[in-house]
């Protein structure tokens, strides 16, 4: 396997100096980027299905073992606070359990029986999304659940790094993201880890975006759980409609610190029918407005903090 080579160039980079050093290894996680951007075509449409399949109430599973399993944890825990995607539509998977999150337990990885039982108990199914990170794309915790969630018609996708493996042939949706040997020689955690961290972050942000959870550049659907967002809770208000403070404030508390309800209420509409709107179009704010694409507003401040 690629992720598993040896670069000799770095063999004696236990020697240098430590700027030296530091410098070769930050060279070393440009293959991170190449990778992901020679695998946007793939990515593009594991995000197309994504959507299709998540317009629905399914839920998007993210599966992995030790570093991949941690890399794909921290992902879906912010997809809550920045889109308020609800926690209960999502699902993690994680080799040796969430006490693996922050104590290696590397044998966990094996147990393709553990795996599947875990897939069959959360009832993966049709409506739902499983997402499988895995660097070698052999590991057998991550197959078996990818395996078992496409059987039972979940729509499945896999992230892996070396050419070949197995996990990108199991999942519908392949993505490879070959980043090759590493600094130091097996080190998945080092650009492996790198793109896979990139991809994933194109991957749920793109997401999404595809199903209407941004509102021209904005994070219209971000949770208010801080004086800060809060604060920008309010000029995001302001930014997409253009009244003034006072009005954004007023409507932002009214609809329960929710920017996009808030929009609406600006809009003219009351409580009920915006509400009745979002809900109708799965939160999407574009196709909610009375004015669809609201022309009529002027280009959001830069002063959004």
């Amino acid at each position: 396997m690629d992720t598993e080579g040896r670069l000799e160039r770095y063999r004696q980079a236990d020697r240098w100096p430590t700027e030296e050093s530091l410098a070769a290894m930050l060279d070393a996680q440009q293959a991170a980027f190449a990778a992901v951007r020679a695998a946007l075509p793939a990515l593009s449409q594991a995000v197309r299905a994504a959507a299709t399949r998540l317009r629905g109430p399914g839920r998007l599973a993210y599966v992995g073992a030790g570093a991949s399993g941690r890399i794909a944890v921290q992902d879906g825990v912010e997809l809550w606070p920045t889109f308020g995607w609800p926690n209960e539509r999502l699902l993690y998977l994680i080799a040796g359990g969430e006490a693996a999150l922050t104590r290696s337990r590397e044998g966990a990885e094996d147990d393709g029986p553990d795996a599947e039982t875990l897939v069959a108990e959360h009832g993966l199914g049709p409506a739902d999304v499983l997402l499988g990170v895995a660097a070698s794309g052999t590991t057998a915790f991550t197959r078996a659940a990818v395996r078992t969630a496409r059987a039972r018609g979940a729509l499945t996708i896999g992230l892996a790094n070396n050419p070949q493996a197995p996990l990108l042939g199991e999942a519908e949706h392949g993505v490879l993201l070959h980043t090759g040997p590493e600094f130091l020689a097996g080190s998945t955690r080092m650009a492996a880890g790198t793109a896979q961290k990139i991809a994933l972050n194109l991957f749920s942000t793109q997401l999404m975006i595809e199903l209407g959870r941004v509102y021209d550049g904005l994070m219209v659907h971000v949770v208010a759980s801080n004086a800060k967002l809060v604060r920008r809770g309010q000029a995001m208000v302001r930014a997409i409609t253009g009244c003034a403070p006072a009005l954004a404030a007023d409507a932002y508390e009214r609809a329960g610190r929710n920017v996009a309800l808030a929009v609406l209420l600006v809009d003219g509409l009351d409580l009920a029918e915006a509400s009745a709107r979002l809900a109708a179009v799965g939160g999407d704010l574009r196709h909610a407005r009375p004015t669809p694409g609201a022309e009529r507003y002027p280009s959001h401040p830069s002063d959004i903090p």
